[in-house]
């Protein structure tokens, strides 16, 4: 049996759009804006997919069996 993530179901959706979200603004931010605050998206973006990694590998343990 596998675990259960430390995310919910909804809260990983949510974590999956803002990635998606973050991903996808970082390029079109960085080819309208001269300066370099379109970093920060690419910042959140990296945080967020730790956290969905770090979800999966807590889904992927198996189960410990109560004896």
């Amino acid at each position: 049996m596998r675990s259960a993530g430390f995310l919910s179901e909804r809260q990983r959706r949510i974590a999956w759009v803002g990635f998606l979200l973050a991903a996808f603004q970082a390029p079109l931010a960085a080819s309208l804006i001269d300066d370099a605050s379109w970093f920060f998206a690419v910042v959140v973006a990296l945080l967020v997919a730790t956290v969905i990694i770090a979800d999966d590998a807590q889904r992927r343990r198996p189960r410990a069996e109560l004896e």
